[in-house]
């Protein structure tokens, strides 16, 4: 199964429902909010994979911390999210940045500002596991990772309006192009390193 196919399964609508009730909102709401939100992690995920040092420190990462098995307990983990893995995984996915992909999601969502917070922390460590899983799976290099984030993000953000916020919030060259910087990089690697 595929990193987006690991997603969809592991954020189905028993965990959206669990979701909900950690935040206090509907469904429909919530379910917007993590379409909304997905395709910013994998992207920034993606970002940060483009470089040689970067892949290597997820791939890093990954060994370490983020094996998959979280995605056999999600609902254990949603419980006790807070104390989770999910802020120090935004801090290093995001930076400084994260403020403006809260507000894009929320935006888009219609999910209230400060609720948008816990549901990243929630997320992060489940988009984690999932791409540990992949990784462990497919036996990826650091060097397969930009491309794989690179896909699932197109998958992920299919038609969303987001993935322009997105590119515009993670433009490294500030030359306001979508996605470039992501999938030039993703191309570069692709191209020579394996």
């Amino acid at each position: 199964m595929n990193l987006t196919g690991l997603l969809s399964e592991a954020l189905n609508n028993d965990t959206v429902s669990q979701i909900s009730q950690h935040l206090g909102t509907d469904e429909g709401t919530t379910s917007n909010a993590i379409q909304a939100a997905l395709p910013m992690l994998l992207g920034g995920l993606a970002n940060n994979s483009a470089s040689e040092g970067g892949a290597a420190s997820l791939l890093s990462a990954l060994d370490r911390n983020h094996d998959g098995s979280i995605l056999d307990d999600v609902g254990g983990f949603l419980g006790n999210y807070a104390s989770g893995p999910g802020a120090g995984i935004l801090g290093h996915v995001f930076g400084g940045n994260q403020g403006a992909v809260e507000q894009s999601v929320s935006q888009a969502s219609g999910l209230d500002m400060g609720k948008v917070g816990p549901l990243l922390m929630m997320l992060a460590p489940i988009v984690m596991g999932a791409l540990g899983r992949t990784q462990r799976q497919e036996g990826l290099g650091a060097g397969d990772l930009a491309g794989l984030l690179g896909g699932a993000t197109q998958q992920a953000g299919a038609g969303s309006p987001l993935l322009g916020v997105l590119s515009s919030v993670l433009d490294k060259d500030h030359d306001g192009s979508a996605i470039d910087d992501v999938a030039g990089m993703i191309g570069g690697l692709l191209g020579g390193r394996r």
